[in-house]
């Protein structure tokens, strides 16, 4: 047989597959040689020294898992304490470390200058109020007056101005009695 036949690829490719089976055989049976001197039972038969080797028997139980691990314990929430209005500390109205509800008092203020501005807000809104009846009672005055032509029209406008002022000054004073009652801790 000739190594380049002629013959077609399939005949060739059956020569060249049986080629590593028989090679790595041939390694096997080289390794397999009678000299076996690395073997545990030579070294023995030497004179090496045997290493001590520890044994433990096997038995079935419950192990408990136990993890020490180092770490940082943070709050989920966080609340801020803050005063609505400042003043002066009368008297602390919960224990420190004890759970508090939304909306509940935690501190008493001294009243007295809430009253007091209050009562302020109260006298602005009875002064607008009155210069508002004043004003709506001057305009209603002046209205025959201009259509006669007994006034100037530029006073029955300047009254007219007036009475819309005193109305904003009424709006502002209720807000002010309104602000001045939410600092009270009376709202209405």
């Amino acid at each position: 047989m000739t190594l380049f036949s002629t013959a077609p690829a399939s005949s060739w490719a059956r020569l060249i597959r049986p080629a590593p089976i028989a090679l790595a055989c041939a390694l096997v049976l080289t390794a397999c040689g009678k000299d076996n001197a690395s073997s545990p039972t030579t070294a023995a038969q030497n004179g090496a020294p045997q290493v001590p080797v520890g044994v433990i028997t096997a038995s079935s139980g419950e192990v408990g898992l136990v993890t020490e691990l180092p770490g940082r314990v943070e709050a989920s929430r966080v609340a801020q304490v803050r005063a609505r209005s400042a003043g002066i500390l009368q008297k602390r109205l919960f224990k420190e470390g004890s759970d508090v509800k939304a909306g509940q008092a935690l501190f008493q203020i001294d009243a007295a200058p809430y009253e007091a501005s209050a009562q302020s807000a109260r006298a602005s809104l009875a002064r607008a109020e009155a210069n508002l009846v004043q004003t709506t009672a001057q305009l209603e005055r002046f209205r025959p007056l201009v259509e006669a032509n007994a006034i100037s029209k530029q006073d029955f406008v300047n009254a007219e101005s007036a009475q819309k002022q005193a109305q904003a000054e009424v709006v502002a004073a209720k807000a002010a009695v309104r602000t001045a009652d939410i600092n009270l801790g009376t709202p209405k």
